[in-house]
């Protein structure tokens, strides 16, 4: 069987030491999310995590949900568990406290979703999606709207979708068809089909809120004409909740999460309200997507951390063969896989991206929270820019490093990883759709290369160069650090390099651009990892004689691995750059 367990010493390392989240409790509205809070969320966290939804995780894909006349079931133990989950307050954490949230840090809640995506990322699906339709809501309805779904939204009673994918049109969102009508009374009639609807039908809430992208009549053409609706399931009505004029068409059979509902939905006139201005909606569209976009890349870590400890285990037990150098264990018949170096060398790559995936997450849910309590307008600003920027990275890197970790984790297992009891090959299947869902990666790629550098006159690239740099130059001076800090500052100064060449190629020729899009993302992902773990070992290097040593001594070891084994990969990133865009676009099309 998979094997996880909350890595609570992690967590506490990054919060605490790192990262420093006690700056939080200082910021307006934040006073309550002091480090103890923080650590006793987390213990709890951990117990619904492990011992409620983690054991329902294999049964819940082995039976996956049932459609029959219009109803979505979700599997055995499921509405149990999102019933204890609820009235555990996880859905309301980093709510607002006017509608009923309990107001606490996203840094915070980041690493809850880690632990619900490592121990069951089907579940995980529900509330994640509630979430962001929260966020759109309170970032874009009115006070009225914002009043009547909010609290609903944030005790769990109610659940929310996002509406966007339509049969024709995926990324492109200037194709949809979806109409809404003006009834006359402030409200709109909904007409349209739209299809990879997570989360779009179910059993687990009373009532379920739709959030969907429909075109007004007077709609402009494209993206532009685009306007988001709040469309309930159930209306208010005389004598009890009305059912909206809206049905699940059917759910798709998948290739995993498979206890996660995949529905079509068909509007037929539905009854719905509009969220923010009209022909706006792209702008509300993407708060819920940036909020999406982030929870993905936790889904990729969250597997990836259920991987590496399912695989450390296997390799610590099973025994295969004698070490290369002579025995290590003579009491047993064989010494145990982890004594191979190409076992340990797949259990290093895990290890080093997992934690250098972690930090890349903390370090940018701190910065969420900055950007929305600071008490300086400029460091709001700053921070806020650098979430942008990173955003497209979160997602792409760590679903990539999940699905990759999985695969690993698998080979580590040999044949045994290919047999479903050993659960290695439901978190491979699981992992990959978050490669692909709230835009593929390679078009978070785009949205780096095309949006975000060039944004504001590259001042949210500056965000991050600036403070690298500088600790690069600090750090330098230290011998301690010199074995770590020097790989990173040759990679780092080939990522200002390439970025220059991408700016001067992107301005004559988009497709320049666009062919090095993948793997630019890949190469700031590196970099940033690697520049995270340099800190990490400056803290660690002054405990490794203390009475947690072991653990400093292997933030350590795993530091030294990335550096020499996983960030020169970079070198290959930047050389497929430097190729430019005729090996892609040269090929006729026919000849394909």
């Amino acid at each position: 069987m998979a094997t996880y367990k909350a890595p609570l010493r992690e967590y506490k390392f990054m919060l605490h030491e790192l990262f420093g989240v006690e700056e939080v409790s200082s910021w307006p509205g934040l006073e309550d999310a002091t480090p103890e809070i923080f650590d006793a969320v987390l213990e709890e966290a951990s117990k619904i995590c492990e011992n409620v939804l983690f054991p329902i995780n294999r049964s819940g894909d082995e039976e996956g949900c049932t459609f029959e006349n219009g109803v979505v079931r979700t599997p055995k133990g499921f509405k149990e568990a999102y019933d204890a989950f609820r009235e555990g307050g996880w859905t309301s954490l980093s709510a607002h406290p006017e509608y009923g949230g309990q107001g606490l840090p996203h840094v915070l809640s980041f690493l809850v979703e880690e632990m619900i995506c490592s121990t069951n990322m089907s579940f995980g699906m529900y509330p994640g999606l509630s979430g962001g339709a929260y966020n759109a809501i309170a970032a874009h309805a009115s006070d009225e709207l914002k009043q009547k779904y909010l609290p609903k939204l944030a005790s769990g009673e109610w659940a929310g979708t996002m509406n966007l994918t339509e049969p024709h049109c995926g990324t492109d969102l200037g194709l949809i068809r979806t109409k809404a009508e003006p009834n006359g009374d402030g409200s709109y009639a909904i007409t349209g089909t739209k299809i990879f609807i997570s989360a779009g039908e179910h059993d687990l809430t009373e009532n379920i809120v739709h959030l969907v992208l429909a075109k007004l009549p007077d709609a402009p053409p494209g993206v532009r004409g685009i306007s988001l609706f709040i469309v309930p399931k159930y209306l208010d009505g005389d004598g009890g909740p009305k059912r909206n004029s809206l049905a699940c068409g059917s759910i798709e059979h998948k290739m995993g999460i498979k206890a996660s509902s995949t529905c079509v939905m068909n509007f037929d006139g539905a009854t719905g309200w509009l969220c923010g201005e009209p022909h706006k909606g792209l702008k509300a569209m993407f708060t819920m997507m940036n909020t999406a976009r982030l929870g993905v890349g936790i889904q990729g870590l969250g597997v990836a951390e259920t991987s590496y400890q399912s695989a450390r285990a296997y390799a610590q037990d099973r025994l295969q063969g004698r070490a290369l150098t002579g025995t290590k264990y003579p009491e047993k018949p064989a010494d145990p896989l982890l004594v191979h170096p190409d076992v340990r060398r797949m259990l290093l790559t895990m290890k080093s991206q997992v934690e250098g995936g972690r930090a890349l997450a903390v370090w940018i849910g701190k910065e969420i929270d900055k950007a929305k309590h600071h008490p300086d307008p400029a460091e709001r600003e700053a921070a806020d820019d650098l979430v942008s920027l990173i955003t497209p990275i979160i997602k792409a890197y760590l679903t990539d490093m999940g699905s990759e970790s999985c695969n690993t984790g698998m080979q580590v297992f040999g044949g045994h990883g290919y047999i479903r009891e050993w659960g290695m090959e439901q978190l491979v299947r699981d992992a990959r759709i978050a490669q692909i869902y709230e835009g593929t990666n390679g078009i978070q790629a785009l949205d780096l290369v095309g949006r975000k550098m060039p944004m504001h006159m590259g001042r949210l690239l500056r965000r991050f160069f600036h403070p690298v740099d500088a600790y690069i130059r600090e750090a330098s001076q230290k011998p301690e650090l010199q074995e770590f800090i020097l790989p990173v500052a040759k990679a780092f100064a080939r990522l200002q390099q390439i970025t220059a060449f991408i700016a001067q190629k992107g301005l004559a020729d988009p497709d320049e651009a666009g062919a090095a899009a993948t793997d630019y993302l890949q190469l700031f992902a590196l970099v940033a990892v690697g520049y995270l773990w340099t800190r990490m070992v400056e803290v660690s290097l002054p405990k490794v004689d203390g009475e947690d040593g072991l653990f400093y001594r292997g933030k350590i070891a795993t530091a030294r691995f990335y550096v020499t084994r996983v960030l020169p990969q970079t070198n290959a990133h930047a050389a497929a750059i430097m190729a430019g865009a005729k090996p892609l676009m040269e090929m006729e099309d026919a000849a394909f």
